[in-house]
């Protein structure tokens, strides 16, 4: 199986498997024997206190945010302003008179009336080549924003977990995609796009330009959810927006990127992904080369880059060398 086709499939709900031995590079299986005997008292040490060093780096997270919430408040200000550079939010716009369309939110028009509008289809091809550029479910660390507020979420639902006030329950990551085969069947049987109506990204949206409304109790409901019973559950386990955004963004120049020889197997990267399952190749025995890409689910919200104590995570636009 290529690893195209592994990261789609993990993309779709497939738990990672562990590697067949053949497929090692002799370079690969070089660097984990020599991990493998690393067992020094001063290596573990230095383990623990580069891992420690790393632990409080937000470098990443500060700039998505600040991307994200100025992103979000460009629609407010704009609508607030009558501006009319920006119109709309961010499930359709127009900028500059140039028709923009999310790409679930305009499958699901498309699907509920049977046609295809040549606006919706143009703005739908604009934001298609614009996120497969930046890396597909880029959408949803650096511009979604309940991705933003899960996040804030995460933090509390950590807090309450280590008191022991908070469970973290496991679904099926497979949930995702019968979703969203579920969600484009009703659009397409009723003529309504159901999902739009309980989507948190286009409630939020809309609230923030428009005003509140009853559908954020909804949104309110998913937050309290995610902080007592299941860790970044809507993300994780329901969202079809991350499913079609993974899709586009499966192929996408914008990676991080593994490499494994600089690697300490300390699982920190894990630990603050969205999508552990995304890095399983950082595990031991994992890697079937040097370097390797992560998979498609990844968000690219350059967690496990800041938490990586040996720099063994990194960002790279294929063509442009890498970004540190």
């Amino acid at each position: 199986m290529s690893r195209l086709t592994q990261s789609l499939a993990q993309l779709f709900g497939r738990s990672p498997t562990k590697p067949d031995p053949a497929k090692f590079s002799e370079a690969a299986v070089r660097i984990h024997e020599e991990h493998r005997k690393r067992k020094s008292k001063a290596e573990v040490l230095a383990i623990h206190e580069a891992r420690e060093a790393q632990a409080k780096n937000t470098f990443w997270r500060r700039r998505r945010w600040t991307v994200l919430i100025s992103v979000n408040l460009f629609f407010v200000a704009s609508s607030a302003l009558h501006i009319n550079a920006l119109e709309g939010a961010l499930t359709g716009s127009r900028f500059v008179g140039f028709h923009m369309a999310d790409l679930n939110s305009a499958l699901q028009v498309m699907l509920a009336f049977k046609q295809v509008l040549i606006n919706l289809l143009i703005g739908t091809i604009t934001i298609a080549l614009i996120w497969w550029l930046l890396g597909g479910r880029t959408f949803c660390a650096w511009i979604c924003p309940y991705h933003l507020l899960a996040e804030w979420a995460e933090i509390l639902h950590l807090k309450l977990r280590a008191k022991g006030w908070a469970m973290d329950i496991k679904f099926d990551r497979g949930m995702r995609t019968w979703l969203w085969l579920i969600f484009a069947a009703l659009a397409f049987i009723s003529s309504y796009t159901v999902y739009e109506t309980i989507s948190p990204t286009g409630i939020l949206s809309r609230a923030l330009i428009y005003g509140p409304g009853l559908a954020l109790i909804w949104v309110a409901l998913i937050l309290l959810f995610e902080i007592f019973f299941s860790r970044r559950a809507w993300c994780r386990y329901a969202c079809p927006i991350g499913l079609t955004y993974g899709l586009v963004g499966a192929t996408s120049p914008m990676k991080v990127q593994y490499h494994l020889e600089g690697c300490f197997h300390d699982g920190a990267c894990r630990q603050v992904c969205l999508v552990p399952h995304a890095l399983e190749i950082t595990k031991p025995q994992r890697a079937t080369e040097t370097h390797l890409d992560i998979g498609a689910d990844c968000t690219r919200c350059g967690r496990c880059v800041e938490v990586c104590p040996t720099q063994s995570l990194t960002f790279e636009f294929k063509g442009l060398g890498q970004k540190k």
